[in-house]
């Protein structure tokens, strides 16, 4: 964790569900009904914190209703649409819980599933993803290229899991607070945890179709997921060193340009022919050239990285209002006399 020493939290709770929302108003209450009867049946005591991604419809003020209708409610209001890996930031950084549950607010995910993957993190797990069955999404347009990514991001990866796209989770608190999201890596949260050591497993959740609204999902992400899987390929393997990577490139393309030069050297001497005008001699120093930028980037980056772990963290979201109430203090006993 890169949490110093002299700051470790402590969680309050035992739980904690973490809910982003981005123009659901049709589901608010709905959410609210069945996800206060499922956690109540769990019998731990929890909060919920919904974090409101900028939504243009009535989600703000019926959350706010929520809120004053019952104090487990936190919200959180985003001044704009920052996305839902900010909205997960978000709620991580405000979590208390020891376990720590996210989850859609669309309803595709079954509140009634969170007690299976709360049974299965007792088991001794650091994170539990939700593996949706029987999947209501259209076979081609999400479905097929879903299974395709989810293929890809486990061997690029390591952690094999079926269905990284389910929001249904749960984290350990340790997990949450020590994982750092950026851009729209909240998908891979179990990929970027595993360099803390965690166990992963996985359970068998329901996926319902949605009643109200539409997915804010379409298959340009596909594009997306694959330059973020890129980007956590290089967080797993290289963050720490990233002269490894560009230094490794720069050795061998310098390599090559390098032996270009020495035959084209030896071909001089041994025939005596001019080399100047030959385009081999032109490829051989660009290459010498390309080789010696890689090693100075990775030199760069290197330096960067160390700046980077001693440096504070600028946010990737603003808070336009929190509405939270305060535990009453218990009055003090009065002294026997």
């Amino acid at each position: 964790m890169s949490v110093a020493p002299d700051h470790i939290e402590i969680p309050e709770l035992a739980l904690s569900v973490v809910i982003p929302i981005y123009n659901e108003e049709g589901n608010v209450e709905r959410l609210y009904a069945e996800l206060t009867a499922a956690l109540e049946a769990i019998g731990r005591d929890y909060e919920v914190i919904a974090i409101n991604d900028g939504s243009e419809d009535g989600s703000y003020r019926l959350l706010n209703a929520l809120q004053r209708r019952d104090e487990r409610w936190h919200i959180i209001h985003f001044r704009r649409n920052f996305g839902q890996t900010a909205a997960l930031a978000a709620g991580f950084d405000a979590a208390r819980g020891e376990i720590v549950v996210t989850i859609d607010a669309d309803l595709q995910n079954d509140p009634g599933d969170i007690a299976p993957i709360l049974e299965k993190f007792d088991e001794g797990y650091d994170i539990v993803s939700g593996w949706r069955q029987e999947r209501k999404e259209s076979l081609f347009l999400r479905r097929i290229p879903s299974m395709m990514a989810n293929r890809l991001i486990s061997r690029s990866t390591g952690i094999k899991l079926h269905d990284y796209g389910c929001t249904l989770k749960a984290y350990s608190f340790d997990v949450v607070k020590g994982v750092k999201l950026y851009g729209e890596l909240h998908r891979f949260i179990p990929a970027l945890a595993s360099q803390m050591g965690v166990r992963v497993a996985e359970a068998p959740v329901k996926d319902r179709a949605r009643r109200w609204g539409s997915s804010k999902y379409g298959v340009g992400r596909t594009f997306k997921v694959i330059l973020d899987l890129i980007v956590v390929v290089f967080v797993l393997s290289y963050f720490n060193r990233p002269l490894y990577v560009f230094g490794t490139a720069g050795f061998l393309v310098g390599g090559v340009g390098a032996l270009l030069g020495a035959y084209l050297t030896v071909f001089k001497l041994l025939t005596e022919n001019k080399i100047g005008d030959r385009p081999l001699l032109q490829l051989a120093a660009m290459l010498m050239v390309l080789g010696v930028q890689f090693i100075s980037t990775g030199i760069v980056a290197d330096m960067i990285m160390r700046t980077y772990h001693e440096s504070q963290h600028k946010p990737i979201y603003y808070i336009r209002e929190r509405r939270r109430s305060e535990p009453v203090e218990e009055a003090p006993e009065l002294e026997r006399v």
